[in-house]
């Protein structure tokens, strides 16, 4: 019997386990596993899968994504928390002690913290995989800075693309935005504030065929969907803004999720289901970042403890 289960290993999981040690608590972190894409609940979250991070508090010199992570998880397991490197499979939460799955082993909990994140939406094709983190991203607010002055491309047509187009243009000299449709999906007042932006440029009823370049981002090769036509177009980064899913499949039926399958919060970090907590970007659709899941991580270890503490 634990007095806490954290699903999930990112930025918010690790500040979670962190946080529940130092309360006294039994705490196991579940931290996920090599799935077949080695991306969904991946050790670590999503920060393994980046270079170097210049926006988390305490580091001016900024830290590798993976080389931040090992440092909190160290810093979990110093405090007592115990780790098992893989994915949960099924829950039980209808009844007390709360139940999580690996397979066929169950682990028993007084409060579970669900932190199992968000991925983002990626095209597809190799070279994307194989230059992510060397000019290909998927967050704008964590990687715009390191293409200053550069220009860049933004895939997408909702209002995240726009955001994410809006904020490069503080930084980058010139952002185009490659649609796949004559239109944008975003609402009214992003498409005008982004059509007027002297710094965007469009290039409409296009998909990405390929990303060019064998050891960074040197440009990208574009298809037409109308005529086929097929063009290259020079770029520094391309940032992917075609959306996020979160890491909920196995939660559909247990706790309430939005229509995206985002968890819904019900009361500060509780969920619909006392004694299950969540934490950063599984129920944080708007900001995404390393420092606000690590916050959510902090909240819901507050709360789960005194959850434990009048279960007890």
């Amino acid at each position: 019997m634990y007095d806490v289960i954290v699903i999930g290993s990112g930025p918010a999981g690790l500040t979670a386990a962190i946080y529940a040690c130092r309360a006294n608590l039994k705490v196991l972190c579940i931290a996920g596993g090599p799935t077949v894409d080695d991306s969904y609940r991946l050790p670590g979250g999503q920060l393994m899968l980046t270079t170097t991070v210049e926006n988390f508090p305490g580091f001016p010199d900024g830290i590798l994504g993976p080389n931040l992570m090992l440092q909190m998880r160290k810093q979990a397991e110093k405090f007592g928390a115990e780790f098992i490197d893989d994915n949960v499979t099924s829950i039980n939460f209808s009844g007390r002690p709360l139940k999580v799955f690996i397979g066929d082993t169950g682990y028993e909990g007084k409060a579970v913290i669900i932190a199992t994140g968000a991925k983002a939406k990626w095209l597809g094709i190799p070279s994307e995989k194989r230059l992510r983190g060397k000019g290909v991203s998927a967050c704008a607010t964590c990687d715009g800075f390191l293409f200053k002055d550069k220009e860049v491309v933004v895939i997408g047509g909702g209002d995240v693309a726009m955001e994410d187009s809006l904020y490069l243009t503080f930084m980058c000299k010139k952002v185009t935005v490659v649609h796949r449709r004559d239109k944008l999906r975003a609402s009214p007042i992003m498409q005008k504030r982004a059509m007027k932006n002297p710094k965007i440029f469009w290039v409409w009823d296009t998909v990405v065929d390929e990303i060019l370049g064998s050891t960074r981002v040197e440009g990208i090769r574009l298809k037409n969907v109308k005529t086929g036509n097929v063009t290259e177009l020079k770029t520094d980064g391309v940032f992917l803004s075609i959306g996020h899913e979160p890491d909920t499949a196995f939660l559909k039926g247990h706790v309430d999720l939005d229509e995206k399958g985002y968890v819904v919060k019900k009361e500060n970090t509780m969920t619909s289901v006392p004694g299950v907590f969540t934490a950063g970007d599984v129920h944080d659709h708007r900001y995404r970042q390393a420092v606000t899941a690590a916050g959510f991580g902090c909240q819901a270890a507050v709360d789960a403890q005194k959850f434990v503490e009048s279960f007890d």
